[in-house]
C-alpha cells in the first residue's frame, strides 16, 4: 500500500511539474492597431484614442488612460468596448512632448490584455490637464499568484499522503 501511495505521489508531482514548466499559450488576444498609431507624431491631439484587437473583448472593466509629459491625465471619459475595439475620448492636449496610452481590457477567453503605446505632440495645444498621476497608482494588486499555487499543491499532496497512509492496528 505504501508503494502505491509513493507511486501516486510521484506521478502527481511529475504532472504538476509538467504544468509548471509548460510554455505559455500564444493564442490570446492581441492589439492589432491603434489610432493614433504607436510612435506617431501629431501636430494636433486626437479627439479619441481607439485600440483594435484581433478578437472581441469583454465589455466589463476596461481601463485606458492617456498620460502627458506633464504627468497629468488627458483622457476625458471612461473607455468603452464594442466588439474588437476599445476607445476613450481625449481632451484637447496641452504641452508638447510624449503622451502614453496605457490600457487594460479582458479578452473573450477571460485573459487580461494590457500594454502601453506612445505618441508625440509636436505643437502646443490649449487644453487643460486632468488630475495628476499618483506615483503609487498601479493597475496590479501586487500579490503574486505562485505562493497560492504552491500552497494548494502542498495541501493536496499532504491530504493525499494522509488519505493513503496505512492503517495501524492496535
Amino acid at each position: 500500500m505504501r508503494r502505491i501511495a509513493l507511486a501516486l505521489s510521484a506521478l502527481l508531482l511529475a504532472v504538476l511539474a509538467g504544468f509548471a514548466t509548460a510554455p505559455v499559450a500564444s493564442a490570446h488576444a492581441s492589439l492589432v492597431s491603434s489610432d493614433p498609431a504607436d510612435g506617431a507624431s501629431l501636430a494636433v491631439g486626437p479627439v479619441a484614442v481607439t485600440l483594435t484587437f484581433n478578437e472581441p473583448m469583454q465589455e466589463s472593466f476596461p481601463a485606458l488612460t492617456v498620460v502627458g509629459p506633464d504627468g497629468h491625465y488627458w483622457q476625458s471619459g471612461a473607455p468603452t468596448v464594442t466588439g474588437r475595439t476599445m476607445s476613450a475620448p481625449v481632451s484637447e492636449l496641452g504641452p508638447v512632448g510624449e503622451y502614453a496610452i496605457n490600457y487594460r481590457v479582458t479578452s473573450a477567453d477571460g485573459h487580461p490584455v494590457e500594454g502601453r503605446l506612445t505618441f508625440t505632440l509636436t505643437a502646443e495645444g490649449q487644453g487643460t490637464p486632468g488630475a495628476a498621476v499618483d506615483d503609487n497608482d498601479s493597475s496590479s494588486s501586487g500579490l503574486p499568484v505562485w505562493p497560492f499555487i504552491v500552497g494548494a499543491v502542498v495541501l493536496f499532496i499532504g491530504g493525499l499522503a494522509f488519505a493513503l497512509r496505512p492503517l495501524r492496528k492496535k
